[in-house]
């Protein structure tokens, strides 16, 4: 396999030897991408990628006169989610030699959007990523300019264009699964607002495994993605002696929950267990250490990324790039608590 040599970037030639291909070829393929067969495309931007190759933005808007800008699209937020996705896209963007412009929002509907984009047109951006964790976003994603290549992350299944996301449903089932073989006869959850896509997500691959295990299903509790919704739904939970197992859709929300079980005598995780999702930096320091997902927002940022470069270039991505999460276990997790023993007969 060619690779560039250590200590240095790749250069034209280099994706030009490992696709096979003339370095004229590859220059056609990244700056008149029309005028190259589809086929010898997909090899040229696959060695691209394989050899983190840059291109000269300097040199390449001479010829093309694209603007070696990106846009971003996303709701203003200080939500560890959001953000780190928004700042991966970010990084990724810029290690590849683009300048990245952002257009925050302070919600995604139909308008909005369209506002947003345009604003990001006037730029003379050469595409856009679309951070897109609402329902109601989906309306405006499916109505884009048709000549602006553009991907969406955190989107819905069913809109027009390429979306790259952490697979939440799957990330819900893995955690649900450590609950109950851990011998819980049920787990609670709370939940996050019902117009994300990614607190559906997760109650979806919660309740799929609860179903599927034959346990019940309780009823789901919704918070706001912060720890004072957590805390005040935690004081709910402590009051029921059933519960004995809780995934929580975020680390905010398990944080009040933990307060709020400590608050009421409710040892974690001797007399109930708590786990969480993100996998934020301050969760392995909670007490106890928090079990939670952790989302590998770097690869989404990454694959996002290079969805939109194919755009660019003409090519078709795939329409879906699901990233699998981790699950990772700490000590706020144990083993069920065995229910007390009836009284001796007198």
């Amino acid at each position: 396999m060619v690779k560039s040599k250590p200590g240095r970037p790749a250069v034209l030639m280099d994706v030009a030897v490992l696709a096979g291909v003339s370095t004229m070829t590859v220059s056609r393929v990244l700056n008149t991408p029309d005028r190259v067969r589809a086929e010898t495309r997909a090899r040229v931007l696959a060695a691209v990628r394989e050899l983190d190759y840059r291109p000269n933005q300097a040199a390449r808007q001479l010829v093309t006169g694209r603007s070696g800008v990106l846009g971003v699209v996303s709701i203003d937020t200080t939500l560890y989610g959001p953000a780190t996705t928004l700042y991966c896209i970010e990084q990724a963007a810029r290690h590849a030699g683009y300048n990245v412009s952002i257009a925050s929002l302070s919600s995604l509907n139909r308008t909005s959007m369209e506002e947003g984009v345009q604003r990001l047109r006037t730029q003379a951006v050469d595409g856009v990523i679309i951070v897109a964790p609402h329902e109601s976003a989906a309306d405006g994603l499916r109505d884009l300019p048709p000549e602006m290549p553009v991907v969406a992350v955190d989107a819905a299944d069913d809109i027009p264009v390429p979306v790259a996301k952490v697979d939440q449903v799957a990330g819900a089932a893995r955690v649900t699964r450590h609950l109950l073989d851990l011998g819980h006869r049920t787990v609670w959850h709370v939940a996050g607002p019902a117009d994300w896509l990614d607190a559906n997500g997760r109650i979806d691959g919660w309740r799929g495994v609860l179903e599927a295990a034959g346990r019940p299903v309780p009823e789901v509790l919704r918070g706001d993605w912060s720890a004072r919704s957590g805390y005040q739904l935690g004081r709910r939970l402590a009051e029921e002696a059933e519960v004995t197992a809780v995934f929580v859709a975020n680390d905010q929300m398990a944080l009040g929950v933990l307060r709020a079980l400590r608050e009421a005598g409710r040892r974690v995780p001797e007399d109930v267990s708590v786990a969480g999702f993100d996998d934020i930096p301050e969760s392995a320091y909670f007490w106890p250490p928090l079990t939670t997902v952790r989302q590998d927002f770097r690869e989404v940022g990454r694959h996002a990324f290079h969805m939109l470069l194919d755009r660019m270039a003409g090519a078709e991505p795939e329409s879906r790039r699901l990233i699998e999460p981790e699950l990772v276990v700490r000590d706020s997790t144990a083993t069920a608590p065995r229910p007390p023993r009836p009284p001796e007969p007198a």
